[in-house]
């Protein structure tokens, strides 16, 4: 048998209560030692940015609209605008950020799609880089991500301060750069 890959922070998931609210909704009454908590890197007053919590890559961002619809036509004009111009704003930041070599950018829309919360819709922003996509994934379905998620979410915040009507989460105790 083969060596195992420790994932304990899967556990966390597996063992927890499935259903209830919504992981996306209440974001903006979150006070920012919340936003924390739940990975938000930046809110704005329509879209917020988090990362994921089960990435594909490292720094993989989700763009998500505050307003909890499963489809682009259910969004409001403006809220449609806000949704696709913080997405446009975060891959500006993430170029800046972790320096890709590419990035992958879409929405899978409702659970035949690959949706994992088909029910609130998001963006889905995945940094690549030439060979990032080795053995690993395609041998043993096992993503490896380099650093704990709260670190890459202090490294990132302070690339979205620039943003009009930014909120950034409380800065982590002893957060450090990568």
């Amino acid at each position: 048998m083969g060596h195992p890959l420790w994932a304990p922070w899967r556990m966390e998931y597996i063992l927890s209560k499935k259903g209830g609210s919504c992981v996306f909704c209440g974001i903006e009454a979150a006070p920012p030692e919340e936003l924390r908590e739940r990975l938000v890197v930046c809110d704005t007053p329509r879209a917020f940015v988090v990362l994921n919590r089960y990435p594909f890559a490292a720094a993989h961002l989700l763009v998500v609209p505050h307003a909890h619809v499963d489809a682009l036509e259910k969004l409001s004009r403006e809220d449609h605008h806000a949704l696709f111009d913080l997405v446009r704003d975060a891959t500006q930041r993430l170029r800046a950020a972790v320096k890709p070599e590419g990035l992958n950018v879409g929405l899978n829309l409702g659970a035949a799609a690959g949706a994992g919360i088909a029910e609130h819709l998001h963006a889905h922003i995945v940094p690549r880089w030439s060979g990032d996509t080795n053995f690993m994934p395609v041998l043993a379905d096992v993503r490896v991500v380099p650093q704990a998620l709260e670190k890459t979410r202090d490294y990132l915040a302070p690339f979205f301060a620039d943003l009009p009507g930014a909120r950034l989460p409380a800065p982590s105790d002893g957060g450090e750069s990568p």
